[in-house]
């Protein structure tokens, strides 16, 4: 029975990311910039480089959940054509998205009986959600079903690790993430805070180099620690709105790991609301989260 895998627009699955996939539907989220709002995903009014010209212009964004009625009309378009739905959601670490989409998928299973609704917590966001997304349609295309393909992604998803770098505190400590006091003391130090998702899903601070070469190295040194190509080789790089550092990052990679296959991919609105322009994300299978 031919089944459709969904995420929502947190995974930024851009073209870079999603070349050559089976067919995958994105579910589309809610922002505010400016205090107006917008939508980012599929039939969206706000595209990604416009959404950091606005943040480099001195605007400030914050997010919010998917409404309910959107995956109602998501799913339920994919069941009323005969396909069964594998929802890859953002981490309910930081979001409560997932529980909405969960609460859908029991509503639209008694709508349409022998259907099947299954939603996964990917415990990722941003690019490390659409790299785990882009590997598990790579699975579907070998022929996994629907039960095996979100068996096979329980049982990785804690493997995808995230490592971020942030060039600025000002979104942070916008988004109640850093205080005022840490976010004026870390700009002063030229702190360049990396962050990483944690095995529960939750955007932390992991160490606090000083300047973006020791940021870029702290990077890939969590590389170092423990890259496991044996899944797959791809090693996505991601940026908000800095592609030259992400190429060069993506080129140290690449020295330092030859059998690695980096792919660039923009980091959205969706994550970017809340830590601003010039950030990096490093993404790989690993043993250590």
């Amino acid at each position: 029975m031919s089944y459709r895998i969904f995420t929502d627009a947190t995974a930024d699955l851009s073209p870079e990311l999603s070349a050559g996939l089976p067919e995958f539907s994105v579910v589309p989220m809610d922002l505010t910039l400016g205090e107006r709002p917008y939508t980012y995903g599929p039939g969206g009014n706000i595209t990604v480089d416009a959404f950091y010209a606005a943040q480099r212009a001195g605007q400030f964004a914050s997010t919010s959940q998917i409404n309910p009625a959107v995956y109602l009309r998501c799913f339920g378009e994919a069941l009323r054509q005969g396909e069964d739905v594998l929802y890859l959601g953002f981490s309910s670490g930081m979001s409560g998205t997932l529980q909405i989409a969960r609460l859908c998928a029991r509503e639209l299973e008694g709508q349409y009986p022998g259907r099947r609704v299954l939603c996964v917590d990917t415990l990722c966001a941003s690019v490390g959600e659409g790299f785990l997304v882009r590997e598990a349609a790579r699975k579907q295309k070998e022929g996994l079903s629907l039960e095996e393909l979100a068996a096979w992604v329980e049982e990785r998803k804690l493997q995808v690790c995230h490592w971020f770098t942030v060039d600025t505190f000002e979104h942070l400590r916008h988004g109640g993430r850093v205080s005022g006091a840490a976010a004026a003391m870390g700009t002063l130090l030229n702190i360049k805070p990396m962050l990483h998702v944690s095995a529960a899903g939750t955007l932390e601070v992991a160490e606090k180099p000083r300047g973006r070469k020791q940021a870029i190295a702290a990077q890939l040194s969590r590389m170092k620690r423990g890259w496991t190509p044996e899944e797959s080789r791809l090693v996505v790089v991601g940026h908000g709105d800095c592609p030259d550092r992400a190429a060069e990052l993506a080129a140290m990679v690449k020295e330092t790991f030859p059998d690695a296959e980096p792919l660039l991919a923009p980091i959205g609105p969706i994550i970017g609301a809340h830590t601003g322009p010039g950030m990096l994300a490093l993404i790989f299978w690993g043993k250590e989260r």
